[in-house]
């Protein structure tokens, strides 16, 4: 039960900026500022939050970089999705391109936060990494396929069991207090994915985007979303997991 516990307190601290965030929206929510729409004012928190993050030297300069990598990666989605109706943005604000509020690139970014936090935190270590080739050449495909899937064959599922052969090999151990624990990576997506779909839920109840369905009331959002989430997180972790490969700042 300790273990647990301490388990849970070092996934917390991981979260942080995350948190910030969930915080940023909860504010905006309840208390509005003079002359600035809530999208603008959640902006200039989420700003203050990766300022926050810089000065207490929670995030290196180099983290820094692949996290504003995740900002790029995320408003070039939220741009295609939200032209293609997948989901909006109802609210006014002057920090909005063509119906993106750009604090929607920090809720991408938050990830990546979340998995350099958590690697150090934990101790992680990445048994068997694929070739390079492999591995980027597989995420790739899967953020091209949220594109494409829109006005060509949903590949999702292929993409699927096309990560789980070429990471079939591949696992994790990461280290809670005096004991170690091992699991297959594939297995951390899928749990990553599905508490970032819960977080998904409490992000959309707060209005900080809004799904088709959610327009005259809030619901639950669907549960397939967790394969998108899942997927999703494949990038994040292997931009990471490269990233710390190229400047060697952790053993793979």
């Amino acid at each position: 039960m300790k273990t647990l516990f301490h388990f849970a307190y070092l996934q917390a601290i991981s979260c942080l900026f995350p948190v910030m965030i969930f915080a940023a929206l909860a504010i905006s929510k309840m208390v509005s500022i003079p002359f600035l729409h809530r999208y603008d004012v959640i902006l200039l928190l989420c700003l203050a939050a990766q300022i926050l993050m810089m000065t207490l030297r929670l995030e290196t300069l180099n983290e820094l970089k692949v996290i504003c990598l995740f900002h790029l990666i995320g408003i070039s989605l939220e741009l295609y999705k939200v032209h293609m109706g997948s989901w909006s943005y109802p609210e006014e604000a002057y920090t909005k391109v063509f119906g993106v509020p750009l604090y929607s690139g920090f809720m991408y970014a938050s990830v990546a936060s979340y998995i350099y936090q958590a690697l150090s935190r934990l101790h992680v270590q990445v048994r068997s990494w694929p070739h390079p080739f492999l591995s980027i050449g597989t995420s790739l495909s899967i953020y091209l396929n949220f594109f494409t899937h829109h006005w060509f064959y949903d590949l999702r599922w292929w993409l699927t069991l096309l990560l789980v052969v070429v990471f079939r090999k591949t696992s994790v151990s990461f280290q809670v207090g005096s004991s170690t624990f091992r699991m297959p990576l594939v297995v951390s997506f899928l749990l990553i994915g599905f508490f970032i779909w819960i977080a998904e839920n409490v992000t959309t109840f707060l209005g900080a985007w809004q799904y088709p369905n959610q327009q005259h009331a809030w619901s639950l959002v669907h549960l397939g979303k967790i394969s998108s989430w899942f997927l999703l997180v494949v990038i994040s972790i292997v931009l990471v997991i490269e990233q710390r490969k190229q400047k060697s700042v952790q053993p793979i």
